[in-house]
């Protein structure tokens, strides 16, 4: 049986959303957050590229995350790794689609489409993508606001500093906490403005993403303030830099454990009220959230 921490109309959690409207389906967001998996069909993605270019690899390792008990399932054809080169928009359908079109036919998932593209995400919403996932926070495409529009699909939208060929090029903040907060203010109040409903969007505060060591601190111990945003917020951490040098900063670890970095700032971000974790391992934190429940934790109030 899995145990949680009582959900409570008390548990402190003031401002902090408690639904994602996707497109079909209104997802109920509980205290404990929900698991989002990886499915990155790329060569060269930072953490597993090339693992699961061949499409019929990446279905299988999808369904392995969704049998281990993920939420969601968020599929991307293009690498954001800091370097990385872009690729063509109809490299990245081919990687794609056969992946969505597969997962459709043989389990009722719930996917992101993980694209910068608009066409791309319109190719993947014709076959049953509930989320857009840009991790250019809607500004790459033109098309992509108005598909967002039309199509009234969830839509999560994420900071980054530059672009992933620039980003790690000296990234400068006046705050980093503040900056990032404003920007995603302003792309939230955009997307309303040209008629995403508020209830269909979720943010992203980008870890990695044109941030350096202390950037990405600050935003894992400061992350409460985005919920000020009234919008599910989603943290994409796992097997990141970030982890590998604090490890290694600890000394006396012994090898640096990227999956038991990832894990410890899940249940940090757990106890905060962060509603959705992308990882590469669901298994592992799906079993640590029910213990951490059934060994008496309670989630802390954020105000």
């Amino acid at each position: 049986m899995t145990v949680y921490p009582p959900t409570s109309p008390h548990s402190g959690f003031a401002g902090r959303a408690q639904h994602w409207q996707l497109r079909s389906q209104c997802l109920a967001i509980p205290d404990r957050p929900l698991l989002m998996g990886i499915v990155n069909v790329t060569p060269d993605s930072f953490s597993d590229g090339g693992e699961f270019l061949q499409a019929a690899r990446a279905v299988e390792h999808a369904l392995r995350l969704f049998s281990h008990g993920a939420d969601l399932l968020d599929i991307g054809g293009e690498s954001t790794r800091p370097y990385s080169d872009p690729v063509s928009l109809q490299e990245e359908l081919d990687r794609v689609v056969p992946v969505v079109e597969q997962l459709r036919a043989r389990e009722d998932v719930l996917i992101s489409v993980d694209t910068s593209k608009a066409e791309v995400a319109k190719e993947c919403l014709a076959h049953g993508v509930e989320i857009i996932n840009d991790v250019t926070g809607f500004c790459g495409d033109p098309a992509m606001v108005p598909l967002a529009v039309e199509s009234q699909v969830g839509v999560c939208v994420m900071h980054m500093q530059g672009t992933p060929q620039t980003m790690q090029d000296v990234p400068v903040y006046k705050n980093v906490v503040e900056d990032v907060l404003d920007f995603l203010r302003t792309r939230r109040d955009a997307l309303v403005e040209a008629g995403v409903l508020l209830d269909r969007i979720c943010i992203d505060p980008g870890i990695g993403f044109g941030k350096t060591l202390q950037h990405n601190l600050q935003l894992l111990q400061q992350i409460d303030v985005f919920h000020r945003l009234g919008c599910p917020l989603l943290v994409g951490h796992s097997r990141k830099g970030f982890i590998k040098k604090v490890l290694q900063a600890e000394g006396g670890l012994g090898n640096v454990d990227l999956e038991a970095g990832t894990l410890g700032v899940s249940l940090s971000l757990a106890v905060r009220g962060v509603q959705i974790l992308r990882l590469h391992d669901i298994e592992i934190v799906r079993q640590a959230l029910v213990l951490f429940g059934a060994a008496g934790s309670r989630w802390r109030p954020l105000f």
